[in-house]
């Protein structure tokens, strides 16, 4: 599909391609709209938790898992460049099981993989209900919720804060005002009980968790917001949708790396030297938690940076950016290699440089749960998500701190859900075509894609009003992403050794990087399947 939103094949448009950097900057697009995408359920959700739980023991997987699925990405715009084709038609030509005429083996397990990033929606939607419940209640329990919760954390964070505080070289002033703080904070927290336990009833209280029923306030904002996004994702067009996101998510992701760099003079939570080199060593946390926190690092590795849902969906938005389209039909002739050459240059810059943004907001959040969720003893969970992740912001802006992490975590989990949207309904549009459930023309394929981006949004706040755990939904959906991590990977491998003309073939080099992005999703993703299963046997 063309920027304006009329399918791809409409008029054949062979543009040459930019030579100056400038010329190219201003080319890319495709990849912006995916970092849109990976900046949000798995850097602010999956990567913060997989922190608080681990401590600094799994940056290395981290790091790996933004890196290393680049390669499988840029095979998989290769392919479309030259061949014109999109993910789902490539790839229900892998060789495996198939039933003629209604798809293959992979194009099968994306059904399932997609049912769960639905739920991984539909927990980013109910974050950004509770984001806005935080910021803005619309129920009188709603506000009297965010005063008890507020005093539970803020009370969890002081004392973690006064404790670290007696090992350290703080000075006695600091010492008295935190220990001021965690009364204070002890004082509210006891007052606020209470009043609640006089509502409700001392034994009700109790079977809670010593805690006040939940409010409806988030669903409240989630309806509001399913529904607006689905309003403008009907009426929204490829331009709107680069823009719109690059926008939300450069400006938290500017936000956080100044708090990470403030954080470091700060003599309590900054990170040191120390914590680097233990996230460097290619080892997993001791123990029990530590098995859980492998478990939450393995579903994390399926959604930060490029994850299955993002290598399926990038050759798409390359598509509608125009790339395949301005090389041509393929011809085996000079001129057309030229021009191919030149596009899968700019989709390559348009790939590193998406890496280079998601990679560094991904570290950033991961840093933040570790130095300050893990050290504090505060998992995120249920509907104390994001009231928990915005204490990581807590030490650099203080009373300023809940107002900039509920903007930017609106900003960041916003985009998430209104790109991953629009892309889940080019993907299921494409797959019915090819399943041969649907027409597969291009006409009938936009067609599709309006009524499928305003009815998945709905469907995302259905899933949430039914399991209101946001952590855990977006983990489900980043388990069964790592899951299909091998199968994309084996199909990359196919685009590189069978599908792609012998002149556009990379070098030795790209090769060998293509295989050990290959091996480390596939052990990612058999690790992910066992640790699942043991934890369902045992």
């Amino acid at each position: 599909m063309s920027d304006s939103g009329e399918p791809s094949d409409v008029v054949v448009h062979v543009e040459t391609p930019p030579r100056s950097v400038a010329a190219t900057l201003r080319r890319l697009g495709p990849g912006l709209i995916v970092a849109a995408s990976i900046v949000g359920s798995g850097e602010l959700i999956a990567t913060t938790k997989a922190g608080a739980q681990a401590g600094f023991w799994l940056l290395w997987l981290i790091l790996v898992g933004c890196v290393i699925k680049v390669f499988v990405q840029i095979e998989f715009g290769r392919n479309a460049i030259h061949s014109g084709q999109t993910t789902m038609e490539a790839l229900s030509e892998v060789p495996g099981p198939r039933w003629k005429g209604h798809g293959n083996w992979i194009v099968w397990y994306w059904f399932l993989m997609f049912v769960g990033s639905l739920s991984q929606l539909g927990g980013i939607v109910g974050s950004v209900g509770q984001a806005l419940a935080i910021s803005a209640p619309l129920t009188e329990h709603g506000r009297r919720f965010n005063r008890f919760a507020n005093a539970s954390i803020g009370w969890k964070s002081a004392e973690a804060a006064l404790q670290a505080s007696q090992n350290l070289d703080v000075t006695p002033e600091r010492q008295d005002r935190l220990a001021t703080r965690a009364r204070q904070w002890k004082a509210e927290l006891e007052r606020m009980s209470q009043s609640w336990r006089e509502q409700i009833g001392d034994k009700r209280f109790r079977e809670l968790g010593d805690r006040p029923p939940p409010p409806i306030d988030d669903k409240i904002w989630a309806a509001i917001i399913a529904v607006a996004t689905s309003w403008m994702l009907f009426r929204g067009r490829y331009r709107f949708i680069q823009w719109f996101s690059t926008l939300l998510v450069g400006s938290f992701t500017a936000i956080t790396l100044i708090n990470l760099g403030l954080l470091q003079v700060d003599p309590i939570w900054h990170v040191r030297w120390d914590d680097i080199v233990t996230g460097m060593q290619f080892r997993v946390p001791p123990g029990q938690e530590g098995s859980t926190a492998v478990m939450t690092a393995l579903a994390t590795f399926g959604i930060i940076g490029v994850g299955a849902s993002e290598l399926i969906v990038y050759p798409y938005w390359c598509l509608e950016k125009g790339y395949a389209r301005f090389t041509g039909p393929f011809k085996d002739e000079p001129s057309w290699y030229e021009r191919a050459h030149g596009w899968l240059r700019v989709m390559q810059w348009d790939a590193w440089g998406s890496m280079v943004i998601y990679t560094l907001a991904t570290v950033a959040f991961y840093l933040l749960g570790a130095a300050i969720l893990g050290r504090s003893g505060l998992d995120p969970q249920s509907h104390e998500l994001i009231r928990t992740l915005s204490t990581m912001y807590e030490p650099v802006f203080g009373d300023w701190a809940t107002i900039l992490f509920l903007f930017g975590s609106f900003a960041v989990l916003y985009s998430t859900f209104f790109v991953a949207n629009a892309s889940h309904a080019r993907v299921l549009s494409d797959t019915l075509g090819v399943l041969g459930l649907a027409q597969a023309t291009e006409a009938a394929k936009a067609r599709r894609i309006r009524v499928l981006s305003a009815l998945f949004p709905i469907v995302c706040l259905v899933i949430y009003v039914a399991v209101p755990r946001p952590a855990q939904l977006v983990l489900l959906g980043g388990l069964l992403q790592a899951i299909m991590l091998p199968m994309l990977a084996a199909a990359a491998l196919f685009f590189r050794y069978v599908r792609t003309p012998i002149p556009l073939r990379p070098g030795r080099l790209w090769d060998l990087f293509l295989w050990l992005s290959a091996l480390g999703m596939a052990i990612a993703g058999g690790a992910a399947l066992v640790l699942k299963i043991r934890q369902f046997l045992a």
